[in-house]
């Protein structure tokens, strides 16, 4: 029975597998690079430019305007549910599979996408209505393409918010958080796998499931309580995790700061396929940036459609500098995280010890950190547990929003997926670490091609918020 349930998982696999290389092909990539491309000469680098104004907005919420929370609360929204195990667990992924080269196709696509994350809020706010009824805030891409495209789009509207259901229940909200939290107990706490249990043809250990069910508790409790109390709890744990990781990130790189400059250039080598890899130049370049931009997208989620979901919350009145809040979380999440993540792992060559998921980071941690291994891992545990606890939370509001769109405001649809969503982080630790990904990237994928249809169509509409904004500001 076992060798039977063996081979399903196998061809699980392998179909999987198929699907992710036809969607995350060529034509799909080039979507995304040549969105953010045609965003950034049109705001003429504004991302860049405006960076700094950009960061200061993000910490000044201001004093007026309609909405649910203040915009650093939606901004606190929106990262939680990106910082997760893609800035841990996925960076590690795309490394071991592309190559050190994978990192530097992830900054590409999030200098590129922070133009795209910017244009998703700025029309977040500028066709966000309000329930009368819940009195709610209704945001997001499928009312941008309704509103801003028009009523004979709805029907792309209705497609996004079908996989945005999808990606929350089955990728990146649910399955993929929880296997990288109880991959990273389970290690820790057994990692002999002394203490065992036979389930669906696998063994798991005793750790793995406790942990899972804890977690399954505590996501219960917050979801049911809605945004406000999603909001609060992102607002607390976000800004201190993220502080305290990128400080053990940083240990490390001053512990093996000669090995720094090694690093970078590994990554660019790797990049340009100048270093020896199977299958030659091309085929390393080609690999390092399918893994590389399609981890970046999972990690930062510009061009996914779904941080103008809790940017559309906002309490503001101006839609360009929500706009530019919501692209700080891009630059927070990739260029800040995920190299911090990466270059720990290319300097320590964690990337080369045939381990997979969330033991690549581990080995990374326990080789880079002047710690004892036993006290570098319950770190790396500690920022993986928080970051994909925000990441669960976060996502289950952007699924509900989805799913409140598709059924015409239905509570009793929204409940159901709350409920639903419990019950896949409790399946969650019995996928395999392949599928899992392999999952989250299809998802990725078909809910990302008509948000960056929207976008595209309503690059007019940005523009013109934009050059009118700055205008006022100089008067």
């Amino acid at each position: 029975m076992q060798r039977e349930d063996r081979k399903m998982l196998q061809f699980l696999n392998t179909a999987l597998k198929a699907i992710d290389d036809l969607v995350w092909g060529v034509p799909l990539i080039v979507l995304i690079l040549a969105t953010g491309i045609y965003l950034t000469v049109r705001l003429k680098g504004m991302q860049i430019r405006k960076l700094p104004a950009a960061l200061r907005y993000m910490v000044q919420n201001e004093e007026e305007g309609s909405g649910e929370v203040t915009s650093f609360g939606a901004l606190c929204t929106a990262m939680s549910a990106t910082i997760g195990t893609g800035n841990i667990v996925g960076v590690a992924t795309a490394i071991v599979a592309g190559g050190p080269g994978a990192l530097f196709w992830m900054w590409i696509a999030a200098l590129f996408g922070m133009a795209t994350k910017y244009a998703e809020g700025v029309l977040a706010i500028c066709y966000r209505s309000v329930d009368k009824e819940t009195g709610h805030v209704l945001g997001g891409p499928f009312y941008y393409i309704e509103n801003g495209m028009g009523k004979k789009w709805r029907w792309l509207g209705k497609i996004f918010a079908f996989f945005g259901a999808g990606v929350g229940l089955l990728g990146i909200g649910t399955f993929t958080q929880v296997n990288g939290i109880t991959s990273a107990v389970g290690d820790f706490f057994d990692s002999q796998k002394a203490c065992t249990v036979a389930l669906f043809g696998r063994e798991y250990t005793v750790a793995v499931l406790i942990a899972g069910l804890i977690l399954t508790i505590c996501v219960a409790l917050v979801v049911l309580g809605g945004l406000e109390r999603i909001a609060t709890v992102s607002q607390i744990i976000v800004p201190f995790m993220a502080v305290f990781y990128v400080a053990a990130c940083i240990t490390i790189l001053c512990v093996n700061a000669q090995r720094v400059p090694m690093a970078f250039k590994m990554i660019l080598e790797s990049a340009f396929g100048l270093r020896p890899a199977a299958g030659g130049a091309l085929g390393s370049i080609l690999l390092a940036m399918q893994k590389g931009i399609a981890r970046g997208i999972f990690s930062n989620e510009a061009g996914l459609g779904s941080a103008p979901i809790a940017a559309a919350a906002a309490r503001t009145r101006e839609p360009v500098r929500q706009g530019l809040v919501s692209m700080t979380g891009t630059f927070i999440d990739t260029i800040i995280i995920c190299t911090m993540t990466g270059l720990s792992i290319v300097l320590t060559g964690a990337y080369e010890t045939g381990l997979e998921g969330v033991a690549v980071t581990t080995y990374a941690f326990n080789h880079g950190l002047p710690l004892p291994a036993w006290a570098s891992s319950f770190l790396l545990m500690a920022c993986l547990i928080f970051f994909a606890f925000t990441t669960i939370i976060g996502w289950n509001y952007y699924g509900e929003r989805c799913l409140e769109y598709l059924s015409g405001g239905s509570r009793r649809a929204v409940m159901t997926y709350r409920f639903l969503y419990i019950l896949a982080i409790f399946i969650g630790p019995f996928m395999t670490v392949e599928a899992v990904w392999t999952i989250a990237d299809i998802f990725n994928a078909l809910m990302a091609i008509p948000n960056l249809i929207a976008v595209l169509a309503l690059s007019g509409v940005v523009a013109a918020e934009t050059g009118d904004y700055w205008k006022r500001m100089k008067k």
